[in-house]
C-alpha cells in the first residue's frame, strides 16, 4: 500500500512539473513554428566525417549538410500538430482556444496535403486530425466559415444551437443515403433532443420521433439492430407515424442504383413492421405503398398476407397493385374501403380516374365524392357540378377540383395545375359553363404561382398573364358562376405590378359599378397615379375617401328600453358601403405595392384623426388629400377605425419593415396609447433604417419637430431627464425651458452624467456646470467643464466646424439609445 501510494504522489509530481512547465513548452513550440530553415539529424556516416574533422564543427563543411534533411515544412507540421492537440485540450476551460487549435490543425492539414502523409519525418494520426477539424469548426463555427457549414457536424450543430428543428431532419434524412455521420454520432443527438423534451419541451417530441426514425432506418440499412426507444415511440401508433416512417424509407434508399442487400434489408423491416401493428388500416398504408410493392414480389407477400389471415381472419390484403375490379380476390366491402384509402390519398389525375372507374364497378349505390369532409368546392360550383347525371362524372370532376383548390390553398402549385389541367380537359367535352369555371381557377392558380415565385424578387409578370386577368375582368358571359375572390385577387394583382393606366382609363364602366373591388381598384389607382405629381388632384382622393367612410359607417338604431328610455344600438358590421370593413381588410392584406399601402394607410390615419376626442394625431404621408371632416361624425366606428390603422401598419412592416414613414406611424400609435418605450423603439428605428444607423443625418422629413417632442415626452414620461435634455438640442429652436427643467430632475432613470458628452449646446453645458456648483456635485460638475472646454465647442469657430460637433453627437447619441431600445 505505501509503494501504491508512493507511486501515486510520484506521479502527481511529475504531472506537477510537467503543467507548470506547459506554458514554457508552449512557447518553444511557438518558436520552432518561426524557423524557416531546413535541420539536419547526424547519421553514422556524417558522426564519422565529424570525427575527422574536429575543428569544423560549426563551418559550413561536408559534416554540417551531409546529415539527413529534415525540411521546414515537415517541422512545423508535426509542431502544428502538437501545439493544436494542446490548444485542444485547453479549450475545455477556455472556449477562446479553440481558436488556436483550429488554425494549428487546419495548417497541419495543409502542409500534409502539400508534401505528402508518406513522410518518415512526422507521425499524425490523419483519422484522428480530421476529426480534430471537424470538432474546431463546429466548435468556432461562424456565418462566414463557409467550408465549415458545408460538413454536416457544423449544420447539425448550428440547427440545434438555433432551434431549428425541420433542417435537423433533413440533414438526418438526406444522410441516410450517404452514412457519413458516425452512429454515436446520431445517438448522441437523440439523446440531447430526449434531455430538452424531458425537460418540458413539448415541441420536441415529434422532432425526436422523426431523428429516431432516420435513426432506425439507417440502422437497418446498415445490418443493425433496432434501438429500444423505436419500439417505445411505436408503443402507439398513428396515421401521421406511419405516413412519415414510409417517407423517410422511401428517401433513405434509391431502387436503381441500390444493391439487393440493402433491398433485402429494406423489404425485412417492413414486413415485420407490418406483423407487429395491430391496426389494419395502419398495415393496409404500409403493404399498399409503392415502396412495399416494389420491394416485395409476389411469391413473397402471399405468405405475409397468410400470416395476417392467420392473426384476423377479418383480414383480407390484395396481393399486388390494384389495377382492375377484376384482379380483386378480397370481398367487396374490403376492397372498397382500400380503393378509397387510395382515392384519399392520391393527387395523380390518372389514378384518381382509374380507382373511380374500379370503385364505379363494384358499386353504383355510393357517392364517392362524399367519403372525405375535406374536399370542399365552394357552393357556386357545387350546384353546377352535382347537376351531372353520370355518377362517375360527377364524382371525377367533384373530386378533382376539390384537391386542386386543397393543393392551391397549401401552395403545392405543381399538383394543382395538374388536377386543374385534367379537369378543365375533362369539362371541355360536354359543359361550356364548367370549362369557364376551370380556365377562371387556372388564372387564380396561375396569380398564386407568379406571386409565390417570381413575383417575389420583383420581376413582372408575363403580358399574357396581364391579358388574362384583364379578360377576366371584362368577361360577360352570362349564367357563368363566379368567385368574388377572383375578382379580389384580380384587382389586388393589376395595382401590385402597377396598372394603374388599365384600372383608371380602360376599366368598363359596369364592371365599375358592379364589382366593389373593381370600384376601389379604381379610385386607389387614380389616387396613387396623381400622388407623384406636382399637383395633388383632391378630386379622386375625395371619392376614395367617401367609399372608406362608408365601409367604417355603423346603422344605428334606436330601441325602447323597460324603463322607457331610448338606448343607441350600433351595428358593427353593417351594409351602408360597398363591402364589409373585414372585406375590406382582407383585399388590402392582399396588397404589396408600397405607394398604394401608403395611400390607404394615410386615408386611415387621417380618418383616425378626425375623431372629436383624438388627443394625440397620427402622422402619415400624403395626409392632406384627405377632407379634414365628416358631415356624420357619430356613425363611423372609431374604434373599428383604430383596430383597422393598427393592423394595417402591422401587415404594411411585414411588407417592407424598412419603410420609415410606416415606421414612424408604429411609433405614433404606441405612444397615443402610452406605450413609451415601444414607441421610442420604433422612432429610433425609422431614424435608423434611413440613416445607415445613424451613420448619416437623419432625413428632416423623418425626424420632424412633432416627432422630436413626442420623443422627448416619451422620455420625460420614462423619468430619462438627461436623454430629454439632449433630444431638446434637436429641434430647429433649441428647447431651453424644457431642457432645464429636465436638468433639474435628481431622479432620472438614465446614465446621466455620461451623456453629458452627447451635448453640444454650450448654453446647457454652462447651466450644468452653474447646477452641479450649486448642488455642491463636483465629480459631475468636472464632467460638464470638461465636456464645455473641447475646443470644437468653442462659439469662435467657423459654423461649418460647430455643425460638424453637432452632427457627430447627434450620431453617438442616437447610436447609444437604439442600444438602449432596441
Amino acid at each position: 500500500m505505501n509503494q501504491m501510494q508512493q507511486e501515486k504522489e510520484l506521479t502527481e509530481n511529475i504531472l506537477k512539473v510537467l503543467k507548470e512547465q506547459a506554458a514554457d513548452s508552449i512557447l518553444v513550440l511557438e518558436g520552432a513554428l518561426k524557423l524557416n530553415k531546413d535541420l539536419y539529424v547526424h547519421t553514422i556516416r556524417t558522426l564519422d566525417l565529424l570525427a575527422m574533422e574536429p575543428g569544423m564543427v560549426n563551418g559550413e563543411t561536408e559534416s554540417s549538410t551531409a546529415g539527413l534533411k529534415i525540411s521546414a515544412e515537415e517541422i512545423q507540421c508535426q509542431v502544428c500538430y502538437d501545439l493544436g492537440a494542446i490548444y485542444f485540450q485547453q479549450g475545455s476551460t477556455n472556449a477562446a482556444v479553440h481558436e488556436n487549435a483550429k488554425e494549428k490543425f487546419f495548417k497541419t492539414k495543409e502542409l500534409i496535403a502539400k508534401n505528402g502523409s508518406s513522410s518518415l519525418h512526422f507521425t499524425i494520426d490523419e483519422e484522428r486530425l480530421a476529426g480534430y477539424c471537424q470538432a474546431c469548426g463546429v466548435l468556432t463555427s461562424s456565418s462566414d466559415d463557409a467550408s465549415q457549414q458545408a460538413t454536416p457536424y457544423s449544420q447539425i450543430h448550428s440547427c440545434m444551437k438555433s432551434g431549428n428543428y425541420q433542417d435537423l431532419v433533413k440533414i438526418f434524412l438526406e444522410d441516410n443515403l450517404t452514412f457519413s455521420l458516425p452512429v454515436q454520432f446520431r445517438q448522441s443527438v437523440l439523446r440531447e433532443l430526449f434531455q430538452k423534451a424531458q425537460q418540458g419541451n413539448d415541441a420536441l417530441d415529434e422532432v425526436c420521433f422523426k431523428v429516431c426514425v432516420c435513426n432506425t432506418v439507417c440502422d437497418v440499412l446498415q445490418g443493425r439492430t433496432i434501438d429500444i426507444q423505436f419500439c417505445q415511440l411505436f408503443l402507439k401508433p398513428s396515421k401521421e407515424k406511419i405516413d412519415f416512417l414510409l417517407e423517410v424509407c422511401s428517401r433513405s434508399i434509391n431502387l436503381e442504383n441500390a444493391s439487393e442487400a440493402l433491398k433485402r434489408k429494406m423489404a425485412a423491416f417492413l414486413k415485420n413492421l407490418c406483423l407487429g401493428l395491430e391496426d389494419l388500416q395502419l398495415v393496409f398504408m404500409i403493404s399498399s405503398h409503392e415502396l412495399f410493392i416494389k420491394l416485395l414480389k409476389d411469391d413473397e407477400r402471399k405468405p405475409l398476407i397468410d400470416q395476417m389471415r392467420k392473426r384476423s381472419p377479418r383480414i383480407n390484403l390484395c396481393t399486388k397493385p390494384v389495377t382492375s375490379f377484376y384482379d380483386i380476390p378480397a370481398s367487396a366491402s374490403v376492397n372498397i374501403g382500400q380503393l378509397e384509402h387510395q382515392l384519399i390519398l392520391s393527387v395523380d389525375p390518372w389514378r384518381i380516374r382509374q380507382i373511380l372507374i374500379e370503385l364505379h364497378g363494384m358499386t353504383s349505390e355510393r357517392q364517392f365524392w362524399t367519403i372525405s369532409n375535406k374536399w370542399e368546392v365552394p357552393n357556386v360550383y357545387g350546384n353546377v357540378i352535382l347537376g351531372i347525371k353520370d355518377n362517375l362524372t360527377r364524382d371525377l370532376v367533384y373530386i378533382l377540383m376539390a384537391k386542386g383548390l386543397h393543393c392551391c390553398a397549401i401552395k403545392d402549385f405543381v399538383h394543382a395545375k395538374q388536377l386543374f389541367a385534367a379537369c378543365l380537359e375533362l369539362v371541355t367535352e360536354f359543359s361550356p359553363k364548367l370549362r369557364q369555371v376551370m380556365l377562371n381557377e387556372m388564372l387564380l392558380l396561375d396569380i398564386y404561382t407568379h406571386e409565390a415565385g417570381a413575383g417575389v424578387s420583383g420581376e413582372r409578370p408575363p403580358s399574357d398573364l396581364i391579358s388574362r386577368v384583364r379578360g377576366y375582368l371584362e368577361m360577360r358571359v352570362p349564367d357563368i358562376p363566379l368567385r368574388q375572390v377572383i375578382a379580389e385577387e384580380c384587382v389586388a394583382f393589376l395595382l401590385n405590378w402597377r396598372e394603374n393606366e388599365y384600372l383608371t382609363m380602360q376599366v368598363p364602366l359596369p364592371l365599375v359599378q358592379t364589382n366593389p373591388y373593381v370600384k376601389l381598384g379604381q379610385l386607389l389607382a387614380a389616387t396613387c397615379k396623381e400622388l407623384p405629381g406636382p399637383k395633388e388632384s383632391r378630386r379622386t382622393a375625395k371619392d376614395l375617401w367617401e367609399v372608406v367612410v362608408q365601409i367604417c359607417s355603423v346603422s344605428n338604431q334606436h330601441k325602447r328600453g323597460n324603463d322607457g328610455r331610448v338606448s343607441l344600438i350600433k351595428h358593427r358590421e353593417s351594409t351602408l358601403g360597398i363591402m364589409y370593413r373585414s372585406e375590406l381588410l382582407s383585399f388590402i392584406k392582399k396588397l404589396r405595392e408600397p405607394l398604394v399601402l401608403t395611400t390607404i394607410l394615410s386615408l386611415f390615419v387621417k380618418l383616425h384623426n378626425v375623431r372629436e376626442d383624438i388627443v394625440n394625431d397620427i402622422a402619415a404621408e400624403h395626409i392632406s388629400i384627405w377632407p379634414s371632416s365628416i358631415p356624420n361624425l357619430q356613425s363611423v366606428d372609431f374604434e373599428a377605425v383604430a383596430v383597422t390603422v393598427k393592423e394595417l401598419v402591422s401587415y404594411a412592416l411585414t411588407i417592407n419593415a424598412n419603410n420609415h414613414f410606416w415606421l414612424i406611424i408604429q411609433a405614433d400609435i404606441y405612444f397615443a396609447t402610452n406605450q413609451y418605450s415601444a414607441a421610442l423603439h420604433y422612432y429610433l428605428q425609422a431614424g435608423a433604417v434611413c440613416s445607415d444607423f445613424f451613420n448619416k443625418m437623419v432625413p428632416p422629413d423623418v425626424y420632424t419637430d412633432q416627432v422630436i417632442k413626442r420623443m422627448i415626452k416619451c422620455c420625460s414620461l420614462l423619468n430619462c431627464h438627461t436623454q430629454v435634455a439632449i433630444l431638446c438640442q434637436f429641434l430647429r429652436e433649441v428647447d431651453y425651458k424644457t431642457a432645464f427643467k429636465a436638468l433639474q430632475e435628481q431622479n432620472s432613470h438614465d446614465a446621466m452624467d455620461s451623456y453629458y458628452e452627447y451635448i453640444w449646446d454650450v448654453t446647457i453645458l454652462e447651466y450644468l456646470t452653474y447646477l452641479h456648483h450649486k448642488r455642491g456635485e463636483t465629480d459631475k460638475r468636472q464632467i460638464a467643464i470638461k465636456a464645455i472646454g473641447q475646443t470644437e465647442l468653442n462659439a469662435s469657430n467657423p459654423e461649418e466646424v460647430l455643425q460638424l460637433a453637432a452632427q457627430r453627437r447627434k450620431k453617438k447619441f442616437l447610436q447609444a439609445m437604439a442600444k438602449l431600445y432596441f
